[in-house]
């Protein structure tokens, strides 16, 4: 049977430097945050003293929550660097279950720091942000684990886009979604991909040239969130659609998720062409044919995550 797909995450030589997981210790040796009872991991990127990124595990399911309210949560290079190591910590971990991304306040995100965005930083930082801001958005699909966004306010340009390149995305009422770049002169156009591969054509442009945000109901409509609660449930639901995912085996949902975002860019012959040959490895796989014989058996199955 083929390596499993996450296998391509760790770094080959050659391969993009993005592919990097720093193991151990942070850079700055700190650790991580104080939660009795739960996992601690190494403190992440901070910004004038602020740690940008908070970050704990419990049960199988990671929380990472953006923590810079006072700026609206904006992608930073510095937040940026700092959600994508808190992300790929121990990621090959079979401890690891599933991802949940929040933010700290009333914004979810408001997207790039525009103050970053100046002619006075220069092209080459500029560069530098929107290149770090696309390697998040294009690992979240590649990761053996579900990442859910869990949205309670604004999520405006990349802070939207955050939320299109999650699997799974849970809001709360309250919740608006938009892209508003065109109006200050900057079209959101990386936020486009992932937001353009999530919406019907017509709805995203709309929401592309006029940076009008989007309710939440609008946006469960239209397919850029899978599930819209009220505030008050919204920690409940969200842990629950999680805890439902950790019961299964982590190696199954991994090569699940990998071959549906292989498949979906594919024509209809090439798709079943792919999944059937993905369904006879799974078959071969032990969890594979714990799974079924629990079925015939009538008894839960017990998991060893291969």
């Amino acid at each position: 049977m083929a390596a499993p797909f996450w296998g391509k995450l760790w770094r080959a030589k050659g391969s993009p430097p993005f592919l990097w997981i720093r193991r151990g210790a942070s850079a700055n040796g700190s650790r991580g945050p104080d939660v009795p009872g739960e996992a601690q991991y190494p403190l992440s990127a901070t910004e004038g003293g602020q740690k940008l990124t908070r970050m704990w595990q419990k049960e199988g399911i990671r929380n990472i929550v953006l923590n810079h309210p006072q700026k609206r949560n904006a992608l930073s290079l510095s937040m940026l660097r700092s959600l994508r190591e808190d992300i790929l910590h121990d990621i090959e971990n079979t401890d690891l279950r599933v991802i949940i991304i929040a933010g700290e306040g009333p914004v979810f995100s408001s997207g790039h720091d525009l103050k970053e965005l100046t002619h006075r930083t220069g092209e080459k930082h500029h560069m530098e942000v929107f290149k770090t801001c696309a390697e998040i958005m294009t690992l979240l699909p590649k990761l053996p684990v579900p990442v859910i966004a869990k949205v309670n306010g604004l999520a405006t340009a990349a802070g939207c886009q955050l939320v299109a390149s999650c699997d799974i995305a849970v809001a709360s009422e309250k919740s608006k979604f938009a892209t508003p770049g065109v109006n200050v002169g900057l079209f959101c156009s990386t936020p486009a991909v992932a937001v353009g591969r999530s919406l019907p054509r017509k709805v995203a442009l709309e929401m592309l040239f006029t940076g009008e945000p989007m309710t939440a109901q609008e946006a469960l409509l239209h397919g850029l969130i899978s599930r819209v609660v009220p505030e008050d449930r919204l920690e409940d639901e969200t842990l629950r659609i999680a805890h439902k995912i950790c019961e299964s085996s982590r190696a199954v949902v991994a090569l699940g998720k990998g071959t549906f975002y292989k498949q979906i860019e594919q024509d209809i012959g090439a798709a079943y062409s792919v999944t059937s040959r993905v369904m006879v490895d799974n078959l071969a796989m032990k969890d594979g044919r714990e799974g079924i014989e629990a079925f015939i058996s009538k008894r839960k199955p017990s998991w060893s995550h291969s």
